[in-house]
């Protein structure tokens, strides 16, 4: 199967600071989610290709409820050729043609089958530290949600089903480009409807990536109350490996809704540190104070010394950026987001919130511990996180001895804390792309945003014309030509439609703003743009000088640091460039949740004209319509209010 060679035209637009106004108006464990699996219809001639488990945590074989297997059986006599000696090789075929870590998988990918999930989003209280939080929100009835597993080249089809009383929802697949399905991209007020309670929609698309990801609502502040899961598509990597662990998902906590403290005071601070949904909290009653609240268990692995491990990391917080790292031991850095990279090794990783790291471990510590046990720390990142105080980081535990359940003594690496991006000079992409210049004028379309103040005293981060305010009803991709020629300010709309093989540019800035009592200002941005791996051809925290000229020399065109999440520094910029191969209306925002709530967001609408949807996907999109439109429309159903104005109180996102 082959993708078009065309890549589509560009843009420059300059974000000249993200900025402040102000508003107008106990679970389960983590499982792994079982799919039905079909192998296409459309297989071209049926064959007997390669059956096999993609690599796993240690157990052999794999237990039933974690194992998927990698089901190429369409692809005659080809064979699976992947290893612990050769993780870059993937499958091999009868006449010496290959799938490998060398393969553009913008291009070209193996057939894979049908995989089909079923995700049940419904309330249920969490005490995932020990705390009771009463307003959780879940998948399939854990937090995290269930792990979702595919292989390379094969189709996922997901249904929701949402049994929430007072909340639509949509679910975003972190990363996946959608590359041709922008309709499956699970952003209210952007690419549909949110699903109202009662209802349910089915998500498809293909997998043509291969790396670990994360699965999360994407209506208002949904996620921070527990709808976030991992998600992992197997395929090759730069460097062997023994085992696999499952996916590490590293998140900042706290024991109130998060729809609470927005409502309150906007951007709250942090409670607690989780990881996998495991943490503790050292909380005294004071009304019992010798009652002890419950310790749930660490979460741990066990080591056998001199293998070597993948672990994949996930930062999913509402908050908090996270460095990772395991005491007494290096890491070796292979995959950023879902772009495999070259390898190097370093004492820790900075993982931003939405970003993804595999890290392989060699289960031979650099630093000996008494007693064979090391804790992993998840540390929040100097300016990029609220706690009130400094939190325990120590969050994980790996053991060499599992019957030595003791708490590790070891101590913690050296490491930089600073809020900053992975070296930069590190990220070096396997799969090369060498840049175009941008074929449009920066002069046409420069943005710039500033600080401002507001009788309401609540304030709003502010990414382009206004702070962003999606209307749930009328999703932008049904809204491509707005009836007066021009979209609202609110829905901070940049409409782009170029000619082929030409690249879009962007300049992001954030200046140093002004301090306001009471308003946190990070120190960097984790930037998430939908749809698109971007190139980042500078990251810097020195100020924006004014135009492109004046930085060109400075810029990597020539196989650059690539990914779909980069921190933006503050007092600095970043310039970005995506090929605009992918029609649609695409959101790129802050993933801070209480920044992207209060609007630091805008759509790009890339190619509009050139956009698909089958009328079967239209059909259900305008269903789902329907039925939200009817539920939000009877105030019966709308929580703590009468007045459907009154329901949404966040940009939507």
């Amino acid at each position: 199967m082959h993708l078009p060679d065309s890549w589509l035209k560009c843009l420059v637009s300059f974000l000249d600071v993200v900025t402040l106004s102000s508003f107008s108006h106990k679970p389960s464990t983590q499982q792994a989610l079982q799919a039905q699996d079909v192998v296409h219809e459309n297989i071209r001639p049926p064959g007997k290709g390669p059956i096999f488990y993609p690599p796993y945590p240690p157990e052999d074989p794999p237990p039933p409820d974690v194992a998927i297997q990698c089901d190429y059986s369409a692809m005659k006599g080809w064979k699976n050729c992947n290893d612990k000696h050769d993780r870059g090789c993937w499958l091999k075929g009868p006449e010496g043609q290959s799938f490998s870590i060398d393969t553009n998988y913008e291009q070209d990918w193996p057939i894979g089958i049908k995989r089909s999930y079923v995700l049940d989003v419904s309330e249920m209280a969490l005490a995932p530290d020990g705390v009771s939080m009463p307003y959780g929100k879940v998948f399939n009835g854990s937090y995290p949600g269930p792990w979702i597993q595919a292989c390379w080249g094969d189709e996922i089809e997901i249904t929701v089903r949402n049994n929430l009383w007072y909340n639509g929802t949509t679910i975003h697949w972190h990363g996946l480009r959608q590359w041709n399905t922008v309709e499956m991209d699970g952003v209210n007020g952007v690419t549909q409807c949110p699903i109202a309670p009662g209802e349910n929609f089915t998500y498809t698309f293909m997998a043509l990536q291969y790396g670990s990801s994360w699965y999360h609502s994407h209506y208002s502040l949904q996620y921070a109350d527990g709808l976030a899961g991992p998600m992992t598509i197997y395929g090759p990597s730069t460097a062997p490996y023994d085992d696999a662990i499952e996916p590490i998902l590293m998140t900042d906590w706290n024991h109130r809704s998060a729809f609470q403290d927005w409502a309150f005071s906007q951007f709250a601070p942090m409670t607690n540190i989780l990881l996998n949904g495991k943490g503790r909290y050292n909380f005294v009653n004071p009304k019992k104070p010798n009652l002890p609240i419950g310790q749930p268990e660490r979460y741990s692995k066990v080591f056998k010394r001199y293998r070597r491990y993948l672990l994949r990391l996930i930062n999913t917080s509402l908050d908090t950026t996270f460095i990772f790292s395991i005491d007494g031991h290096n890491v070796t850095v292979i995959g950023a987001d879902f772009v495999p990279i070259e390898p190097y090794s370093t004492s820790s990783v900075l993982v931003a919130i939405g970003q993804r790291y595999h890290v392989i471990v060699e289960a031979n510590p650099l630093v000996e511990s008494s007693d064979g046990n090391y804790w992993m720390r998840t540390s929040p990142a100097d300016g990029c996180s609220t706690f009130p105080s400094k939190p325990d980081n120590r969050t994980g535990i790996i053991r060499y001895n599992a019957e030595n359940t003791n708490d590790p003594t070891s101590s913690e690496n050296n490491f930089p804390t600073a809020c900053s991006d992975e070296p930069y000079e590190s990220l070096i992409p396997k799969l090369k792309w060498t840049v175009g210049p941008p074929a449009n004028e920066e002069a046409l379309c420069p943005l710039r945003v500033r600080l401002t103040t507001h009788p309401e005293k609540k304030n709003r981060w502010n990414a382009y014309l206004d702070p962003l305010w999606l209307n749930f009803s009328e999703p932008t991709i049904f809204n491509l030509d707005p009836p007066s020629g021009a979209y609202p300010k609110y829905l901070d709309v940049v409409t782009q439609d170029h000619q082929e093989d030409s690249w879009i540019y962007l300049v992001i800035t954030l200046q140093k703003g002004p301090k306001k009592p009471g308003i946190f200002q990070p120190g960097g941005h984790p930037i998430h743009f939908h749809g698109h791996d971007f190139a980042l051809l500078a990251q810097s925290s020195d100020p924006y000088p004014g135009s492109l000229a004046e930085i060109n020399d400075t810029l990597k065109t020539n196989n650059p640091p690539r990914r779909d999440v980069v921190l933006l520094p503050t007092g600095g910029y970043i310039v970005i460039a995506f090929k605009a191969d992918n029609p649609g209306p695409w959101l790129l925002h802050c993933h801070i949740a209480w920044h992207a709530s209060s609007g630091l967001a805008f759509q790009i609408l890339e190619n509009k004209d050139r956009m698909r949807i089958t009328p079967k996907d239209r059909k259900a999109m305008e269903y789902t319509c329907a039925k939200w439109n009817k539920w939000v429309g009877n105030t019966t159903n709308l929580w703590n209010t009468t007045a459907a104005d009154e329901f949404q109180d966040d940009s939507g996102i």
